[in-house]
């Protein structure tokens, strides 16, 4: 860990807690802040915020009171979850204070090389690859961000000879100032989060975010079929590595001859892939690009390749009972990530999907429908789900309680050699705290069969 004198004796505030507040929290003490937290949640129900009043920390409970603000702070570190439009956040803003997150600590103490990812989907994917791969080529590799570690933890131990890989939404990078991977991906983007986003042009200046600070030393690879996209990241400095599925490139990552290239380097045949899905051949094709600048072999590339099935929650393969194959896609959380799954299989299919809602139409999802028998619909979008399967003329669609109760239908429903997909196509907040609960109940019931 780079040894900084940026926090000492400074008084800083965290605003909001969980995971990534308790690390920031913990390290900017290290570091020699006068720390303060300040979370929502009241301090006698409150876990985090006890234990760090054990540490010496301060700690403000119960609401987010704009008079902290008189305090005199120097530095504010927000937790990526609270919205740019909470008052205290704004009223920091608008008084001149730096508002960061945690990744940008992470990157200000990091001593190794960083790989940031990010995209609308196929971040996590993405992000587990590369960890692998590099892993599998016997180099010493983390994974951190949104999946894993929190990033400003993993970065107090990684070494310069070592790498960490950090998986990046927009929230995070709507919070950084220095930070600068030497490799960074964008996967793609596409229209997400814009209950958290003003607009959708915030959204994409957060993500194209990650390339804001690199230099022609380092790298952006990028997906080009997507010319929005492109257009986006003109502006940065990196050396552009572009990776397509449609067009056979120059240079970069592209499929040639049903193979995958890098840089006219012929890395794997496409059969031989085991990870399902058309859309995760972008992921792929990213993964390699991160793996191969990084140093690593074909040989270790193909291994992971091989014999990489799929990350938990991200169209993950559960169980075969009775000739029925049981697939978790609880990371779906919007439409396009739905639409991937769906047309990811050609057999027929039993969709178990719901849950907030948050305003959206659904509508886009009726031609990824064709292979769909029955729907089995929970959560506040029930009935919206209800009638998009009506629209596509699906005639068996039940409605149910939560996911729970879904499977068990879905299995009185389907017959051998069927499907039986949970691809939700919304957030899960309505009836869990998060899609990874929402999905490990879905395995357990699916276990219980």
């Amino acid at each position: 860990m780079k040894s900084i004198s940026t926090y000492q004796n400074k008084k800083v505030l965290v605003v909001g807690l969980a995971k990534s507040g308790v690390a920031a929290s913990l390290l900017l003490h290290r570091l020699g802040a006068f720390v303060t937290v300040n979370d929502w949640k009241p301090l006698s129900e409150n876990k985090d915020a006890q234990t760090l009043l054990d540490e010496g920390i301060k700690v403000v409970c119960g609401s987010h009171p704009v008079e902290l603000l008189d305090e005199g702070f120097e530095f504010i570190v927000k937790n990526p979850g609270i919205p740019y439009t909470n008052d205290l956040i704004k009223g920091a803003i608008e008084i001149g204070l730096p508002v960061i997150t945690e990744v940008e600590l992470a990157y200000q103490i990091n001593e190794s090389k960083m790989i940031g990812i990010t995209g609308t989907n196929g971040k996590t994917t993405t992000t587990t690859l590369v960890h692998h791969m590099i892993n599998a080529d016997k180099q010493t590799v983390y994974m951190a961000g949104n999946i894993g570690t929190v990033a400003c933890e993993v970065a107090q131990h990684v070494t310069e000879d070592e790498t960490m890989v950090v998986e990046l939404s927009s929230f995070q990078l709507m919070g950084i100032d220095q930070f600068n991977p030497t490799i960074a991906i964008i996967t793609n983007i596409y229209e997400a989060h814009l209950d958290y986003h003003s607009s959708r042009n915030e959204y994409v200046e957060a993500k194209v975010a990650i390339t804001r600070n690199q230099t022609p030393d380092d790298f952006l690879i990028v997906n080009t079929d997507q010319p929005e996209l492109m257009d986006r990241v003109n502006f940065s400095k990196a050396t552009i590595i572009p990776f397509s599925t449609t067009q056979i490139l120059e240079n970069g990552l592209y499929i040639k001859d049903d193979a995958i290239y890098f840089n006219q380097e012929r890395v794997i045949q496409v059969e031989e892939i085991v990870l399902p899905g058309a859309h995760n051949l972008e992921n792929i094709l990213a993964a390699v690009g991160a793996s191969k600048l990084s140093g690593v072999s074909n040989e270790a590339i193909y291994s992971v390749l091989t014999t990489f099935s799929g990350v938990r929650h991200r169209t993950q393969f559960v169980r075969e009972w009775q000739g029925r194959k049981f697939y978790n896609d609880s990371k779906a959380t919007n439409l396009l990530a739905t639409k991937s799954a769906l047309d990811a299989f050609h057999t027929p299919t039993i969709l178990l999907c719901g849950g907030l809602d948050r305003g959206h139409e659904f509508d886009e999802l009726g031609p990824y429908l064709s292979n769909v028998k029955a729907m089995v619909v929970f959560g506040q979008t029930a009935q919206k789900m209800i009638e998009l399967g009506q629209k596509a003329g699906i005639k068996t669609i039940k409605r149910v309680e939560g996911v729970e109760q879904s499977v068990s239908v879905a299995a009185e429903l389907s017959d051998e050699g069927d499907i039986i997909l949970l691809s939700p196509a919304c957030a899960s907040w309505d009836q869990h705290p998060t899609f990874e609960v929402r999905g490990d109940i879905f395995i357990e019931q699916v276990n219980k069969l």
